[in-house]
């Protein structure tokens, strides 16, 4: 989920650096930059590096660089050893504490682009001014970012701000893995709280948040639904900006390579999140020189309530011929920013791991399939979770699916957790990889018609087990809420839409 970074220090903005000598074959030296300061203050907030420089980097021998960072609440990689494998190919590498985190000062305001995404420029900025890193022209250098979670924010932050402000970005490639496009939408699809995770984000890290933002979160962990009133409103102001979302909203996709990698299995930033990133945030010319990997890791916790399943793995960066997503970003970047031919293939198309580890390879996830299911009423309070059969296997089924129906409810706030699932019966389905979504319906309805967005997956149903509908009250990710039950949803006319593969 992390990657590395190096190089000499030398440029805009530096605030204090220092050299060290290593016996093998990077220079690293550490440095901050002066970058903006927190609303209210004229003080510059520091963001601090470490930036390694391979053997044989010159003026006369320039090499490119790759930016990395680290996940929330964590510090930057200062170990050289950590990014071996990107110094060996040829790359110098930049590590860097974000905004508030590691010996960075300042706020946490989440990827919001005139804070990090102004750091990450900032960065840049000094990476411009290094003689040993190849420019393409005056202040332009040849550079490609990676990291995880947080990691993977900073580089849509970085590069979709200089898009806005300047029209262009100067970034030639990113490889994020695991990270959203909509992070109220990860955070709380449909404004129900993921308070398992969410609880677990703010242990590490909510003293590094805004003191308003901090204690609307904790609300909101505590209600399990988006906070009423100011808090509310907080939220919403903090959370409007930070991801890809905002900024295709507003007319804005990156045309340049990316390879993403995504956990399917991933409960926090799920698979729709990294599908919307592939399809909505590049340029089609920009996804045609990209690749989509999924695989079932990430932010992973087990589904217990409903029962879930997923076979840990990276079958597709196998069958790209890497072993692991890493190796993979290693020859994404080399082939894009060293022009090597390193025989990587499966460009402008998806890969998935299936629920249990087989790489489904697909040029579209357009539905193609749809399969009546009629009448549907939801449990409630703490009932059991109901299975409605969809179709008998074999059969193979990928992407976003989606619920059409009419919805009935007899009292505000009804809602249900919806997931696909297989089994031989009812009694016996498992949630595929482990994702579940949340709908509500705030107000009391009649025969109004809704969509509902389902957990994207990649599933092979085997003969002699089916594809299920699973709705359920309650969901373990949403587990720890303190507010009411959702009231019964009655679902009429229903009909599940889905992309299924013709064969195998």
């Amino acid at each position: 989920m992390h990657r590395r970074v190096a190089a000499v220090a030398g440029a805009l903005g530096l605030l204090g650096s220092s050299l060290v000598a290593l016996p093998a074959a990077a220079a690293v030296t550490a440095g901050c930059v002066a970058s903006v300061p927190e609303p209210g203050t004229t003080t510059p907030v520091r963001i601090c590096y470490s930036l390694f420089k391979p053997a044989g980097a010159s003026a006369s021998h320039t090499v490119p660089l790759i930016l990395h960072s680290h996940g929330w609440a964590g510090s930057r990689t200062k170990d050289p050893a950590a990014f071996k494998s990107w110094l060996d190919a040829g790359f110098g590498v930049l590590s860097f504490d974000q905004r508030s985190f590691g010996e960075s000062t300042g706020v946490a305001h989440v990827m919001n682009p005139d804070f990090e995404g102004r750091d990450v420029i900032k960065l840049v900025d000094l990476v411009a001014g290094l003689d040993w890193v190849t420019q393409q022209r005056p202040g332009d250098p040849l550079i490609g970012a990676i990291g995880g979670s947080y990691g993977g924010g900073f580089q849509f932050a970085g590069a979709f701000t200089e898009l806005r402000d300047s029209g262009r970005t100067r970034f030639d490639a990113l490889a994020p893995e695991v990270t959203w496009w909509d992070l109220k939408g990860s955070l709380a699809p449909d404004e129900a709280a993921r308070t398992m995770w969410l609880s677990l984000l703010y242990a590490g890290g909510g003293t590094h948040l805004p003191p308003a933002v901090s204690a609307a979160f904790v609300v909101l962990i505590a209600t399990g639904a988006w906070p009423p009133g100011k808090a509310g409103r907080d939220l919403d102001a903090f959370f409007a900006k930070n991801g890809p979302a905002w900024h295709v909203a507003q007319g804005r996709k990156l045309d340049i390579p990316v390879l993403f990698g995504q956990g399917i299995s991933d409960n926090l930033f799920n698979l729709n999140q990294g599908l919307s990133n592939f399809d909505r945030a590049l340029t089609p010319r920009a996804r045609a020189r990209s690749i989509f990997v999924g695989y079932n890791g990430g932010h992973t916790l087990p589904s217990v309530l409903p029962p879930g399943w997923a076979v840990a793995g990276e079958p597709c960066s196998v069958a790209l011929g890497s072993s692991n997503f890493s190796g993979l970003a290693v020859r994404f970047m080399s082939t894009k920013l060293l022009g090597k031919a390193t025989g990587l293939s499966g460009y402008g198309a998806y890969h998935l791991s299936t629920a249990d580890g087989r790489c489904l390879t697909q040029q579209n996830l357009v539905a193609n399939a749809r399969f009546k299911l009629g009448k549907i009423l939801t449990p409630t309070g703490a009932g059991l979770p109901l299975s409605v059969k969809v179709a008998a296997g074999p059969l193979t089924v990928s992407g976003v699916p989606r619920l059409d129906a009419r919805i009935y409810t007899l009292l505000p706030d009804a809602g249900a957790f919806f997931a696909l699932s297989v089994g031989t019966n009812p009694l016996t389905a498992k949630v595929v990889q482990n994702n579940t979504m949340p709908f509500r319906e705030k107000r009391v309805v009649k025969g109004e018609r809704r969509s509902i967005e389902l957990p994207a997956i990649a599933v092979d149903v085997p003969a002699g087990k089916n594809l299920y509908l699973t709705v359920t009250p309650v969901a373990d990710m949403y587990a720890g809420q303190r507010g009411p039950l959702p009231g019964a949803l009655l679902l009429k006319d229903s009909t599940l839409s889905v992309h299924r593969t013709r064969s195998r």
